[in-house]
């Protein structure tokens, strides 16, 4: 059974940062390619980052202007969010993503809110 579990999020002040983590489990997580996603109140779920099976390819929002950066540890199946400063606007839900024989997969979420 595939299962995807984020964890990580929660309440940081603006300029603050967070590490999401997101453990795969039930494939083989070597041979996929992982994404980030998320989504604010009354907005539509946006891609946030994409890393290739491998990890050698990464590709982001524009909108980030740099700040995250994604990762994967094969040998752990899991991918992982680095956010750095942080703003309100990132608050949001962020869920973990990938696509396999036209299904797609999402983990359950976990809450980013950025406040002071």
């Amino acid at each position: 059974q595939v299962q995807l579990v984020e964890s990580g999020g929660g309440l940081v002040q603006p300029g603050g940062s967070l590490r999401l983590s997101c453990a795969a489990s039930g494939f083989t997580f070597s041979n996929y390619a992982m994404s980030w996603y998320r989504q604010a109140p009354g907005k539509e779920r946006e891609l946030v980052a994409f890393v290739s099976a491998s990890g050698t390819s990464t590709n982001y929002a524009d909108s980030l202007e740099g700040r995250f950066t994604i990762s994967r540890d094969n040998t752990k199946s899991r991918v992982y969010l680095q956010m750095n400063s942080l703003k309100p606007e990132d608050t949001a839900m962020y869920y973990c993503y990938f696509y396999s024989w036209a299904r797609h997969y999402w983990g359950q979420g976990t809450q980013v809110t950025v406040s002071s």
